[in-house]
């Protein structure tokens, strides 16, 4: 019975130090200037704008698509959503956002590859796909279909 106490006593003693670890990651530079970032973005009156016309631009691209490159709207709707990605993508706000995801992504993926070394050099880490790709979606939620989600 001394061991399986032993084993709980020392996975209480992960557990609450994994919560410290993520309280230090919440109180971090790069978790505040992220979150500042994104409410200044969602209150953003001219993204909120564009995200509406992307929407509708959207749709009409999904609805192209549906008929593959040989419907005769496909790549004027394309490059309508592209064209307002880009618009989006030119704001300050969505600029700073990105830039503040991008940086705490890294910082996770900084702590989620020095936890698994420290475990052992041939454990696998989870990809660090958001700097892999160049970027998330300005509109903080992609289905993946946008220029930028691919």
């Amino acid at each position: 019975m001394a061991v399986m106490e032993a084993q709980a006593l020392d996975m209480s003693a992960i557990l609450t130090q994994a919560y410290d670890l993520g309280d230090m990651i919440n109180g971090s530079a790069e978790t505040a200037d992220y979150l500042y970032w994104k409410k200044v973005k969602d209150e953003d009156p001219q993204v909120k704008e564009l995200l509406r016309l992307f929407q509708k631009k959207k749709d009409l691209f999904e609805e192209c698509q549906r008929f593959g490159h040989f419907h005769p709207d496909y790549h004027s709707a394309l490059d309508q959503a592209k064209q307002i990605q880009e618009q989006l993508d030119s704001l300050e706000s969505v600029k700073r956002y990105k830039e503040a995801e991008r940086r705490l992504d890294d910082l996770l993926f900084t702590v989620s590859e020095m936890i698994a070394r420290s475990v052992s050099d041939s454990i696998k880490v989870p990809g660090n796909e958001l700097l892999a790709s160049g970027g998330s979606c300005s509109t903080g939620g992609c289905s993946g279909g946008c220029s930028s989600c691919g």
